[in-house]
């Protein structure tokens, strides 16, 4: 017999978007379901494996560490980056709302939620040809992203009105149910018992991810075009019910999908050692100092080297266009302690769970529980005392391609040669972007000064094998400014909204091709506020 639910408000997913949502939602006394596919210990999604980083303009943070900001700056960096169409309306209203409201719609609702931020704002995507951040915006949380949800679902918990908050965990919504053109709830199965189910309300928010998760069908149905054939081997770095459901679900009853071919990858991804899915991949940080070979052992670096910190969507694009379709990072010890870091809340320990003294250690002195579990763990990294035996571990792992070992030593051999020259003869353009990275103290606190690869003083030499990871969806299910999702006519589906990834963060695409970072998590609260503020009547 099939099970019957009535709400107010139905919420298909409880990550960061659906949580922010309904914590409005009690704001104004309605009675909220929400449904989520996984477990209660994984309430939050994503973002509560994130790294915790919040894309915010002109906050006090900033002006506390002298950075000048602004709204206009931060749209002409956003309008560099994405390389929006003509035809892209709701993607670029969403862009421009969310650099002009990021400071009382994103900043401020966490600020209430206890949320709290590392003193030093941090800097990635500074951009490799054009802007990317002209100035650092990444407000890296105090607890990481697991910080995030944490406090918001303790707020949830603790709120006056939580008596009107239902959680159903392992129920799989398959459907929406539709009546009149409007639609009245959701039908779906409980994972566990078997049992169908149906949710009627009076408006349903769609806030289950996008399409990077799962087994990846869709992102390889999805591939960006113009990179040519998708790798062979691709991690999953997303969500493992990320899987694209609901935006079929949405399609079916004329919900315009828009988008999906833009997805945001990144380069340095490594396989996660009992992982939970099939594929599950690590992200790392990339170390500056370190230097990026292909598949046969040379340098990429036409026209530039490659670089973490600068444009993640070109790394990943140059990777794609190299035989193998994967590459190597060579670093040494010195730099990987100081630099390394994962894209993540469970290997960032001291981040996540707010160590002070731990984490002024690292700085000092070097993550080395990190790099040494690495390296017990993952079968991409390689450990050696010499170049010679390094390439030679190197192809020992049964790559289809082979490391050229000559080829190799004397890229590194010309890098350490520039160093031994001196700072003012530098004509390698990492070099040169080292040295202006170090001008900037929250990047020169976690950045060599110009430390050489093989140097005997920081062995040993460390190889990592890295593959492309999937992480997440720009594109998605389309919504005007209210979140309200349209049909191809541009006219909307009454009673259906979206947020989140789910809604490519905005109007089916408001980071156009690529991403200032940060801008997910603080997406992901700006549209579970507008969501919840349309269906309520409310003014933000």
């Amino acid at each position: 017999m099939e099970r019957e639910y009535r709400a107010d408000v139905i919420i298909v997913g409880g990550g960061l978007a659906g949580m922010t949502a309904a914590f409005e939602l009690l704001q104004q006394n309605k009675k909220v379901f929400i449904f989520d596919r996984d477990t209660p210990e994984r309430f939050g999604g994503l973002a509560k494996e994130s790294f915790g980083g919040v894309m915010m303009v002109d906050t006090p943070l900033q002006r506390k560490n002298g950075i000048k900001d602004s709204p206009d700056l931060a749209w002409s960096d956003w309008l560099s980056c994405a390389h929006f169409q003509e035809k892209d309306h709701w993607p670029k209203a969403w862009a421009k709302l969310y650099v002009e409201r990021s400071g009382d719609l994103i900043h401020d609702f966490l600020k209430a939620r206890k949320v709290t931020y590392l003193p030093v704002v941090n800097w990635p995507e500074r951009g490799l040809f054009k802007p990317g951040n002209s100035v650092p915006r990444w407000h890296i949380a105090w607890g990481t992203g697991f910080g995030i949800i944490e406090g918001l679902e303790k707020h949830l918990k603790d709120h006056p009105n939580t008596k009107n908050l239902t959680l159903k965990f392992q129920h799989k919504v398959e459907k929406l149910e539709h009546a009149a053109g409007q639609v009245i709830g959701v039908s779906g199965v409980d994972e566990v018992t078997g049992e169908t189910f149906s949710a009627h309300g009076e408006a349903v928010i769609l806030s289950s991810g996008g399409i990077c998760g799962g087994d990846l069908t869709k992102v390889r149905e999805n591939w960006y075009e113009p990179w040519g054939k998708a790798p062979e081997k691709i991690l999953n770095g997303s969500h493992r019910f990320a899987d694209g459901l609901m935006h079929d679900a949405a399609s079916a009853i004329g919900a315009n999908l828009t988008h999906l071919d833009k997805q945001w990858h990144y380069a340095a991804g490594v396989d996660y050692p009992g992982a939970d899915m099939p594929n599950k991949g690590l992200s790392l940080v990339p170390p500056r100092s370190a230097l990026w070979f292909n598949a046969l052992g040379e340098r990429i670096m036409d026209p530039v080297p490659l670089m973490g910190y600068t444009d993640t969507r070109y790394l990943v694009k140059k990777i794609c266009q190299q035989p193998g379709q994967y590459s190597f990072q060579l670093m040494n010890w010195k730099i990987a302690t100081k630099e390394l870091a994962i894209s993540g809340s469970e290997h960032m320990k001291a981040f996540r769970h707010r160590n002070k003294a731990k984490l002024i250690k690292e700085v000092l002195f070097g993550n080395k529980e990190l790099v040494n579990r690495l390296i017990d763990e993952s079968k991409d990294f390689l450990v050696a005392d010499s170049l010679d035996d390094l390439v030679n571990k190197m192809n020992d792992m049964g790559n289809p391609y082979t490391v050229d070992k000559e080829r190799l030593k004397a890229a590194v051999r010309a890098y350490d040669e520039q160093i031994d020259r001196g700072e003012a003869f530098f004509t390698d353009e990492q070099l040169r972007r080292i040295m202006n990275f170090r001008t900037y103290r929250g990047d020169r606190i976690r950045t060599c000064k110009f430390q050489k690869i093989d140097d005997p003083k920081a062995r040993p030499l460390i190889a990592v094998r890295e593959f492309i990871l999937s992480r997440k969806s720009l594109g998605g299910i389309q919504t005007d400014l209210s979140c309200r999702v349209l049909k191809e006519d541009g006219t909307p589906i009454d009673g259906l909204y979206a947020a989140g990834e789910t809604a490519g963060f905005g109007g089916g695409g408001i980071h156009g091709k690529g991403s200032l970072e940060g801008t997910f998590l603080g997406g992901c609260v700006l549209m579970g506020r507008v969501a919840a503020a349309h269906i309520t009547g409310k003014t933000l």
